[in-house]
């Protein structure tokens, strides 16, 4: 066996992961035998349906789109026969139909699709106990990686969260089946949003959050700072075993008269978050376009086109980057200039207190989103259960 050994717990299961090569076990028949199939809705779809209703779009590249749709479904059904010649149980279900019902004995998810079939299927393995397979249906091609001009179809999905594609998925998916393949854990965003009456613990986010105003043209602000745990509970110089001669109610009520010592903090301010007691620290109020955070597996999207740095995607630290802080005006520029992007190191936990009257946190890209409003706080970190999440392998 290989160094660098992790055990990773899969349902019943133990398995042996390399953090940086293959793990193989040996079976005498498929070691996963319940799997669900998770499969991408094409747009040619998405668009037939509004054609129906008068609703598509006049500029659609109805022959474009129409080959792309040929290609996922013949990924969709040469994956299905695979499955079928290896003996295992399975069942299909439309991406956006997904629920967690489906979830019931499962011991191994396929996404089939792209990146976004990817995010969307692992939103639903909060306990990380499933390994997560992601297949890109329609790839881009080496020719048109090759082509200058964009002659290419340039909306295909890169599956940078892929393992396979639909060119080496007959002879992979097998290697898999019975054990094979190339598996590791992923960090995810922890995310709790806590209203007036409510508190709120989003789905894990593999790749990254969007915190911002809903109008791209509004200034989202917030004020921003990191929680450290304390102790509120109050002492009293008298125990239970000290003789004191005291009743339970006398000993309650002498140390309620004792002054409570709160812990010292920059601005004084406590929160809670599920009923831990946090000091706020080192805050500093933004106004800026919102906030990326994201994972080392999202630090090549989104945040890496706004001047993020580059993160190991093995790493179980987090990053975060301010849009467009303005801080012109400020008296220490320089000092605010460095706060805008940083590292939130694992068992960091950051606060944000949102000071725009509406704001929204998109997860991991435009289609899941939470709503914010003025007041609303939120506690970011890493303390969620990673993805077991298959990559890429030769």
């Amino acid at each position: 066996v290989h160094s660098q050994i992790s055990t990773i717990a899969i349902g019943h299961h133990d398995y042996v992961a390399l953090s940086s090569s293959i793990f193989t076990m040996a079976s005498s028949g498929p070691f996963f035998k319940r799997i669900l199939v998770v499969i991408k809705q094409t747009a040619f779809e998405e668009y037939s349906q509004l054609k129906l209703r008068g609703q598509a779009p006049k500029a659609l590249r109805w022959q474009r789109l129409e080959s792309r749709y040929h290609s996922h479904k013949e990924c969709v059904e040469s994956l299905l026969t695979v499955l079928k010649a290896n003996n295992v149980a399975y069942s299909c279900v439309n991406r956006v139909e997904l629920d967690r019902q489906h979830l019931s004995d499962v011991d191994l998810m396929i996404a089939v699709g792209g990146d976004g079939t990817v995010l969307s299927a692992a939103h639903f393995l909060d306990h990380g106990t499933i390994p997560l397979l992601g297949i890109n249906s329609d790839p881009i091609s080496e020719e048109d990686k090759l082509v200058k001009k964009k002659k290419g179809d340039e909306r295909r999905s890169h599956g940078a969260l892929c393992a396979l594609t639909a060119l080496d998925m007959k002879e992979k998916v097998p290697e898999v089946l019975f054990g094979g393949g190339k598996l590791s854990t992923r960090a995810r965003i922890q995310c709790v949003v806590k209203s007036t009456f409510s508190e709120t613990r989003l789905v894990p986010a593999l790749n990254d959050l969007l915190i911002a105003n809903p109008s791209p043209a509004a200034v989202s602000r917030f004020r921003m700072g990191w929680l450290k745990e304390v102790d509120l509970e109050p002492r009293s110089p008298l125990t239970d075993g000290g003789g004191s001669g005291l009743t339970s109610a006398g000993r309650l009520a002498s140390s309620l008269s004792e002054p409570q010592i709160l812990p010292k903090s920059t601005y004084g301010t406590i929160t809670r978050f599920g009923g831990k007691p946090y000091d706020v620290q080192n805050s500093l109020n933004a106004w800026s376009s919102g906030m990326w955070v994201c994972t080392g597996t999202g630090a090549s999207a989104a945040i890496a086109s706004a001047g993020g740095k580059p993160m190991d995607v093995r790493s179980a630290d987090l990053q975060y980057l301010i849009r467009e802080h303005m801080i012109e005006n400020s008296p220490n520029k320089k000092e605010m200039k460095d706060l805008d992007n940083g590292i939130l190191k694992k068992g960091e936990h950051l606060h944000l207190r949102w000071n725009s009257q509406k704001g929204r946190i998109f997860i991991d890209g435009s289609h899941l989103t939470h709503n914010l409003e003025l007041g609303d706080e939120i506690l970011i970190d890493s303390n969620t259960p990673p993805l077991a999440l298959y990559s890429r392998w030769d």
